[in-house]
């Protein structure tokens, strides 16, 4: 192989590696990020499912039940009338011969106290039923996911701080080594350094181990390939912070009644309750059997024609059992829906607070506060290295800063959470 031809072939090589690397990681919005989950996710297709079937059962309860028809009375041999003393039975077309004997019947059941109607309402209250599970599905999905969202900014957002700080770690022990190698400063001063180095980097570890568990759940809840590298942008990560005490804790808890799912559940269940009350005792009142016989050869006339009614007599079973089980359910529904209202109230109040208490937190951090960490500790640093402060200043500022970074990140998460938290208790996403 020529210098030309393997010239190519390294660089097909390097052009291929560098294309799987680019594959590698999927760099995703928040916006764009929830989009996929919205259209992949298993559990909602599932649910949504669910609201189909629902609507089945409403078609099934439409349906009028299926006329009986009966054919009896058939022999397959002819009687010798003249021997049996009888009269001669004409035969019936082709379908009957001479003396033969058969006998049809058609019957109708009719369901009476407008029972059909009444089992189509419950049905149609079971569909509005599917249809709030679904809204609670995704009510309860869409705050773990964009809480998930927000857990891995804040990964990695903490690994970009302790990757710096290992990185300028890593190059101030290497300096040092060279500095303790000439006999300018002493050893002991260099371990301390490469056991700090050793910390941020177990940390940088751990932080790295968070940030992969993260991105795994987040990828099983989009339905994207495991090995990708999942990156969500974090450019909205500080958005602008909502003012604290914005929102009424009356305002909010009549919008959480007109919008929360699980509120509406619970509305739904009682009028399910109600309903079904009303066709159990609709069942009180027995069904009617129509039917039309035609007979022949089987009395005294050759062509019988005769109808019929029939029903049950409600002496013994009247409903009684499944009427005060309805009765029953109906108050369990109305207990539980106080309960539910009375929760709602005392959730939205908690989010509320919670979030108020967030932002004053974090709008007590100076908005300048950060930049001026990052200056100090690299005037720290340099300093340091021109023996003007010493090895304990030095460490304690370290640690200081590390811990300062965290807490404001933290604290910019915490407002996430909390905004979420609200939104979930509201059942609407009043804060974006």
């Amino acid at each position: 192989m020529n210098s030309k031809t393997r010239g190519k072939l390294i660089l097909s090589i390097l052009l291929i590696s560098c294309l799987a690397n680019a594959q590698e990681t999927l760099k995703l919005s928040r916006t764009e990020s929830e989009a996929i989950f919205l259209k992949e996710n298993l559990s909602l297709l599932a649910e949504e499912l669910q609201i189909s079937q629902a609507e089945t059962k409403v078609i099934q309860a439409k349906l009028w039940p299926n006329p009986t028809f009966t054919l009896d009375q058939v022999n397959f041999w002819a009687t010798d009338a003249q021997t049996g003393g009888q009269e001669v039975i004409p035969p019936l077309g082709n379908i009957l011969g001479t003396n033969r004997q058969a006998g049809l019947e058609l019957e109708q059941l009719v369901q009476t106290a407008r029972k059909r109607k009444k089992l189509i309402a419950v049905e149609q209250v079971s569909v509005e039923k599917s249809k709030q599970y679904f809204e609670d599905l995704l009510r309860s999905l869409k705050i773990e996911f964009r809480n998930k969202l927000t857990e891995l900014q804040y990964l990695q957002l903490s690994k970009s701080v302790y990757q710096n700080q290992f990185n300028s770690v890593q190059k101030l022990a290497k300096a040092y080594k060279n500095q303790v190698d000439q006999g300018n400063f002493p050893k002991g001063e260099y371990i301390r350094i490469k056991a700090l180095e050793l910390e941020i980097s177990k940390e940088l570890t751990d932080v790295i181990a968070s940030t992969n568990e993260s991105q795994k759940e987040l990828k099983m809840l989009m339905r994207l390939d495991p090995t990708l590298n999942l990156e969500i942008l974090d450019d909205n990560y500080w958005n602008q912070i909502v003012t604290p005490n914005q929102f009424l804790a009356e305002n909010l808890i009549e919008k959480a009644k007109e919008n929360r799912p699980d509120y509406k559940l619970a509305q739904l269940e009682k009028t399910y309750s109600e309903k079904l009350l009303i066709y159990e005792k609709s069942q009180k009142t027995p069904d009617v059997n129509f039917s039309v016989a035609y007979d022949r050869g089987g009395n005294a006339m050759w062509d019988f024609i005769g109808f019929g009614l029939s029903f049950d007599l409600p002496v013994f079973n009247r409903n009684q059992g499944n009427i005060a089980s309805a009765k029953i359910g109906q108050e369990i529904a109305e207990t539980q829906f106080q309960q539910k209202d009375l929760a709602l109230e005392n959730e939205i109040v908690l989010a509320n607070q919670n979030l108020n208490q967030a932002i004053l937190f974090h709008n007590d951090i100076e908005r300048d506060y950060e930049k001026d960490l990052d200056t100090l500790w690299a005037n720290y640093t340099k300093n340091f290295l021109e023996r003007k402060i010493s090895l304990l200043e030095y460490l304690d500022f370290t640690d200081a800063y590390l811990v300062n970074k965290k807490i404001i990140i933290e604290a910019k998460k915490e407002v996430h959470d909390k905004s979420e938290e609200l939104n979930y208790t509201v059942g609407i996403d009043l804060i974006q």
